[in-house]
């Protein structure tokens, strides 16, 4: 009997794999991860491009057990049963003004998720996995962080770490835990004038 594919993906345009081979697991071993893992994660994502080079990303995280509890109890509370595992959490946040101007600044959310993406491939690289939740308690992850909500918007939590297969997920969990597939192109890329086939 042959095994299950790893990844099924197919994309169907020549692409590079790392596209199709980024995909958000649950099932996360809690081995911690090396200072240089870590460091190169953030340095991938230091190099994402943003509206004036402002960089409005911030990444707060922990690797310490009692610290990512912290980052944990602000998780809703089927994200604390997996994510609380994982050897790496953090949040993302996006100043909400430019520093040089203090005006304001619309493309920080943007330009936060193109960090996010550099982090997330740059984890397939070093064999990790990153999974972003938006499932959290606002209010909560603002007092843990200590930052303010006027100065940044809290986009989101991150857990990262080597996927395992001893995963003790729930049931309901369990079932998704594999890659996703994608919607077809015209439904997320359009032409701005209609294309006129000739007869």
């Amino acid at each position: 009997m042959n095994a299950k594919p790893l990844n099924p993906r197919s994309p169907d345009w020549d692409i590079d794999s790392m596209f199709t081979d980024r995909w958000s697991p649950r099932a996360l071993a809690s081995d911690p991860l090396s200072n240089r893992e870590v460091r190169t994660l953030f340095e991938a994502a230091r190099w994402a491009p943003s509206c004036y080079n402002e960089q409005p990303w911030l990444f707060v995280y922990a690797t310490a057990p009692e610290q990512r509890q912290k980052l944990a109890a602000c998780l809703a509370a089927k994200n604390q049963t997996w994510a609380g595992h994982a050897p790496l959490l953090m949040f993302i946040l996006a100043r909400r003004h430019f520093q040089k101007t203090g005006k304001e600044n619309r493309h920080a959310p943007y330009d936060a998720g193109a960090a996010w993406m550099a982090l997330a491939l740059q984890a397939r690289k070093l064999g990790l996995y990153a999974h972003a939740m938006a499932g959290f308690n606002l209010q909560k992850a603002y007092e843990v962080l200590g930052v303010s909500p006027e100065e940044f918007l809290v986009m989101a939590a991150i857990a990262v770490g080597r996927k395992t297969e001893d995963s003790g997920l729930p049931d309901d969990l369990r079932a998704m835990e594999s890659p996703n597939s994608r919607k077809p192109h015209a439904e997320v890329a359009t032409p701005v004038f209609p294309v006129v086939t000739p007869p």
